[in-house]
């Protein structure tokens, strides 16, 4: 059913509530829902609900594509990560997937080499192996942001907003919150460390950590934040850093969803305020991984 606002409006009673919860799924994939949980009596609220720092990205934020981006990198002493995860980068399909995308992303920069790597035949199509000899196989070994879910504790239904069970309430918790997104990652067998950014965690410290990470080889950091806290539009996301620069105090963003916002330097200030941000049952955050 294609509805714009003005037909929404215009509704009968009986039929508001759906088409509130249409524009509150719509809203929370914009940009990458992360542990949107939504309630009958909260779906009105957050299909309409704004703010002045959603309509406009902020000046402080630099695109990677920019000169001063670039000059960012090249300056940079913590980037050890960004070529790794560049060469594996690959941009999000689903508006819920943005969790699913990282983890494919840092699954492949860890596990790139490895010979028994996972071959996803959900994409293939019966008639892409019409003209194949017998026995071959196009598909290339590696993990995607479908077979990265089936590991995770939370099912590819709940991810897309299938009702659940959160606090003696049944919620849509569209995409991944930052535990359900760390299962997600052991279950494909890696080691990880998950940091929850409350308000007692020290700018200071959250900067050593992440800092200490991008400039050390073999492992990687995702940052879970919400995009209206740090000026773009949408809801919580998640993607890795690729790099530190410390003349601007910024960290490069490798942002899944190129279509919201793209690759953008951060200042740490305006990070940790986006991962210092309440989603359903706790604060965002970070999780530091690597191979077991």
């Amino acid at each position: 059913m294609n509805l714009d606002r003005f037909d929404i409006v215009r509704l009968l009673p009986t039929r508001r509530a759906a088409a509130a919860g249409l524009l509150a799924a719509a809203a929370l994939l914009s940009g990458c829902a992360v542990g949107g949980a939504t309630t009958a009596d909260s779906t009105a609220s957050a299909a309409s609900a704004t703010t002045s720092a959603a309509a406009n990205a902020s000046a402080a934020l630099v695109p990677f594509s920019s000169d001063e981006g670039v000059a960012r990198l090249a300056r940079s002493r913590a980037k050890v990560d960004f070529a790794t995860l560049a060469n594996q980068f690959e941009p999000q399909y689903n508006g819920a997937f943005c969790g699913p995308t990282s983890a494919a992303i840092v699954l492949n920069t860890v596990y790139g080499q490895r010979a028994d790597l996972p071959r996803d035949h959900t994409r293939l199509r019966s008639s892409d192996v019409q003209f194949l000899p017998p026995g071959a196989d196009p598909i290339v070994p590696r993990f995607t942001q479908d077979s990265v879910i089936d590991k995770g504790q939370k099912t590819r239904a709940q991810v897309l907003g299938e009702p659940v069970v959160i606090g003696g309430k049944q919620v849509r918790d569209f995409g991944y919150q930052l535990r359900q997104f760390d299962a997600m990652l052991r279950g494909n067998a890696l080691a990880t460390r998950v940091v929850v950014v409350d308000d007692a965690m020290p700018e200071q410290a959250i900067r050593g950590d992440l800092v200490a990470n991008l400039a050390r080889g073999g492992d990687y950091v995702v940052v879970n934040y919400r995009r209206e806290a740090v000026g773009q539009k949408g809801g919580g996301h998640i993607s890795p850093l690729g790099a530190y620069d410390a003349v601007s105090d910024s960290f490069l963003v490798l942002d899944v969803n190129p279509a919201a916002a793209g690759w953008v330097w951060m200042p740490t200030a305006v990070l940790v305020k986006g991962m210092r941000t309440f989603d359903t049952v706790e604060n965002r955050g970070y999780v530091l991984v690597s191979a077991p």
